[in-house]
């Protein structure tokens, strides 16, 4: 059964994260990259954002006995197939898992401009995803 309380708390860090990372994403994209601590701050809450998210999703799948997906990016597609969020929706936020892994694991040479400049593209999607699992749990 799912608890409202665990997945509440996780949704008011997501929404916390994202009022710290919102005014950084207000800096010109070179700015940013050449603030390394400025860089840095908005790579680590990105992270915590689609971490956090992950969880939820995670939590859900586990407490409702849906097949646990193969990996994180599949946990939102797992999501829209079971109505939690909209199925258009679900495809459009999961590769924002890919850019996660990318910022954490450094897979290659990073473009730091396209990097910020996909944050924030997506970054929105996360604001829609509270609202999403939101209007799930009032159901």
């Amino acid at each position: 059964m799912i608890s409202h309380e665990v997945v509440i708390n996780k949704l008011v860090a997501v929404k916390d994260y994202l009022g710290e990372l919102q005014p950084l994403l207000q800096r010109e994209s070179r700015e940013i990259i050449d603030d390394s601590v400025v860089l840095h701050a908005i790579e680590r809450l990105f992270q915590l954002i689609v971490d956090t998210s992950i969880d939820i999703n995670t939590y859900i799948i586990g407490e409702s006995g849906f097949n646990v997906p193969e990996d994180y990016q599949s946990t939102f597609i797992t999501l829209g197939e079971h109505g939690v969020i909209p199925t258009d929706f679900a495809r459009k936020i999961a590769p924002s898992v890919g850019l996660r892994n990318q910022i954490v694991h450094k897979y290659g040479k990073v473009d730091l401009k396209f990097m910020v400049d996909q944050i924030k593209g997506e970054i929105g999607d996360y604001a829609q995803y509270l609202k999403h699992i939101d209007e799930f749990l009032k159901k």
